[in-house]
């Protein structure tokens, strides 16, 4: 088969080797099934999309609506040319899904606005409530209407591009996730996250704004006392959907 493409985005590096080790699990992927790109590290070459199944694009610490100045150096070069990838992706309606970080990244490359005005939510537990376009689509329309996922981010989409289909919601975040054309989706909450990554990533990033460092450990325990495993089908029906 053709390797799925996963970029991420994550500079530390335990932070991004359990991003990866989920994405492989969840999504039913071997090693050989799949070529990473570490975007913090390394260039995004050239890519030839008939190389891919589909690409997946991680989360991470960058917000795409940071004012220029305050972006490290590596993401605006990631940024740059991620944005020329997704060129590519939308003109070629290309097999797409992005995480957090990735739902910013389609609405800002798609002309809707993204910010941190509102809609922000804290790290933990969200509930999500599928539209009724959700209810409609192949990755979702098998789901529970309501379920549960881990999220945690500074900037939210604001206004959503005309071409985008709403399929998710939550009642703190409106848009959780999309999907543009047929085959191109993103996603607010995590669709790897499961609790040991929770637990690392709140131990990770609790000194980066996201929440008071002395929250951490009840944070911890308040992503212990739920199940997570709705979201990880999402992931595993794109892969499955688009393995070729």
């Amino acid at each position: 088969m053709k390797p799925f493409l996963i970029l991420q985005l994550r500079p530390i590096d335990l932070a991004s080797d359990n991003e990866f080790e989920a994405f492989l699990n969840y999504g039913r992927l071997s090693r050989d099934e799949v070529v990473r790109i570490r975007m913090e590290k390394e260039m995004i070459p050239d890519i030839n999309l008939n190389d891919y199944s589909g690409i997946i694009l991680g989360g991470g610490p960058s917000n795409v609506s940071d004012d220029e100045d305050k972006k490290h150096t590596y993401q605006k070069q990631f940024e740059l040319n991620l944005n020329k990838l997704l060129d590519k992706v939308f003109e070629n309606d290309f097999p797409f899904l992005g995480t957090c970080y990735g739902m910013g990244a389609l609405v800002k490359h798609q002309e809707g606005k993204v910010s941190k005005e509102m809609y922000a939510e804290d790290v933990g537990v969200v509930k999500i409530n599928l539209t009724e376009e959700g209810m409609k689509d192949e990755l979702t329309k098998r789901l529970p209407i309501v379920f549960t996922a881990y999220g945690g981010h500074k900037e939210a989409c604001q206004k959503l591009p005309v071409e985008a289909t709403l399929l998710a919601s939550s009642n703190n975040c409106p848009v959780q996730m999309i999907r543009f054309n047929n085959n191109i989706y993103a996603t607010q909450f995590h669709t790897e996250l499961d609790e040991e990554g929770i637990c690392i990533r709140i131990n990770i990033y609790k000194d980066h704004d996201y929440f008071s460092p002395e929250d951490a450990e009840k944070l911890i325990k308040a992503s212990k006392n739920v199940t997570v495993a709705i979201p990880m089908i999402i992931l595993n029906q794109f892969v499955k959907k688009y393995k070729c």
